[in-house]
């Protein structure tokens, strides 16, 4: 399953990015996961799945790039949970 998930980033996302790249998205995902955080506090759903999303996607990508597999594997679940809120959101769908 590894080596399916490098396939797809390397298909299409650059293998190396410049540090200053790299930082950029990192403050962005900051910045998305303390607003996530925020929406949680405050109960602002389905706001804290919209946040979580790109937060996971942008660890997960600069986790690939580094390879740290652990963590790519940990935000790649939580994005598949976020994934399946949001579709479950707009199809309706209660819990």
């Amino acid at each position: 399953m590894d080596s399916l998930i490098n396939s797809f980033f390397k298909k299409l996302l650059p293998y190396e990015i410049s540090k200053k790249t790299e930082s950029l998205l990192k403050n962005i995902a900051l910045i998305l996961g303390l607003l996530s955080a925020i929406a949680i506090v405050f109960d602002w759903y389905p706001l804290t799945m919209f946040l979580s999303f790109p937060f996971c996607l942008i660890w997960i990508y600069c986790a690939w790039l580094h390879t740290e597999p652990q963590l790519k594997w940990i935000n790649f679940i939580f994005l598949l949970i976020y994934f399946s809120g949001i579709i479950r959101y707009f199809s309706g769908i209660e819990a």
